[in-house]
């Protein structure tokens, strides 16, 4: 008998093996696959070489399935169907039925203003669903994370975002400056003079090594500004500022959000800054699952009704 170790078992043998153990005859099965009757005798030949079984045997009304055959069928058949999983489309995401977790993660700032509309969608359109929102810290790596599938999106306004993940625009925001309304500066005029001599409040840092793009653009004109006092939590900035001399810089639309209700003023910028940009993040390994591009969907829509749009569809 010819050594098994030259043989491999393949799509093509494991359908004839399991059409011979159901049809129990080598002419049945000849026809039911389109084959010549010599040709599926050869392959039953290799498949007895392959397994070192006979797998059909001769009995009074005809083949019946060696002991080692009647396993084989069962196998066959789970090969099969394994194959058949394999090898057909990606099933369709239905969100209304869904119980799928999500994991994005995303800086403080946003905390006040995108993701409470994201929660109220998700819940609107697929309410079996759950949203774990971890929080982007100077010790994550998100890039891995994103990697290992620990979180499905990661947004952010990195200056200069990594490469070799996929990137989808999601809004852009004007920078201005809060200060209480009764600071000496806030009745004078904000000038760049006293934007620089004034104690600073600033957001902790969360990404490690990075400048804020703030004190990027001010570096890039050869200024800096006097950071005094950094908070983790944005939701402390409006408490601390109307409790002290300390100036905030930020996106407008969260200034918007806090001087409705606390005593604080929003003021021009007095020097030339690009808008904050904030886009969502995502790696290779779940550029197309279906679950994952529903829910950068649906990120997208609800970042379009929260900032300037760019002119330009996210790339998702």
């Amino acid at each position: 008998m010819t050594s098994r170790t030259n043989h491999h078992l393949d799509t093509y043998l494991l359908r004839v093996l399991h059409t011979l153990l159901v049809e129990k005859s080598v002419s049945r099965t000849a026809i039911k696959l389109g084959q010549s009757q010599p040709t599926i005798s050869n392959t039953l030949k290799r498949l007895r070489e392959l397994t070192g079984d006979a797998i059909l045997v001769r009995g009074k009304t005809g083949m019946v399935p060696t002991e080692r055959g009647q396993e084989l069928l069962a196998l066959a058949k789970q090969g099969l169907e394994v194959i058949e999983k394999i090898a057909a489309p990606v099933a369709a995401f239905e969100a209304d039925s869904t119980a799928r977790v999500f994991h994005i993660a995303t800086p403080d700032y946003l905390n006040m203003l995108l993701i409470p509309s994201i929660i109220e969608q998700l819940r609107r359109r697929a309410p079996g669903a759950s949203l774990m929102v971890h929080a982007l810290d100077a010790n994550l790596d998100y890039a891995n994370a994103l990697e290992n599938g620990r979180f499905d999106l990661v947004i952010g306004n990195w200056p200069d975002p990594p490469e070799h993940l996929h990137l989808a625009q999601l809004f852009d925001d004007d920078v201005v400056c809060m200060m209480h309304r009764d600071h000496p500066v806030a009745k004078k005029g904000l000038t760049l003079k006293y934007y620089l001599e004034m104690p600073h409040l600033a957001p902790t840092p969360y990404i490690e090594g990075h400048r804020s793009g703030i004190d990027a653009a001010l570096a890039e004109q050869g200024l800096k500004r006097n950071v005094q006092v950094t908070i983790p939590y944005f939701a402390l900035v409006p408490h601390v500022l109307a409790k002290s001399d300390l100036i905030f810089t930020t996106g407008r639309q969260f200034a918007e959000h806090i001087i409705e209700d606390w005593p604080i003023g929003m003021f021009t910028l007095p020097f030339d800054m690009p808008k904050m940009r904030f886009y969502m993040l995502w790696h290779a390994r779940s550029h197309v699952a279906p679950d994952v591009v529903w829910l950068r969907r649906l990120i997208a829509e609800v970042s379009a009704d929260l900032g300037k749009s760019s002119g330009k569809p996210p790339a998702l």
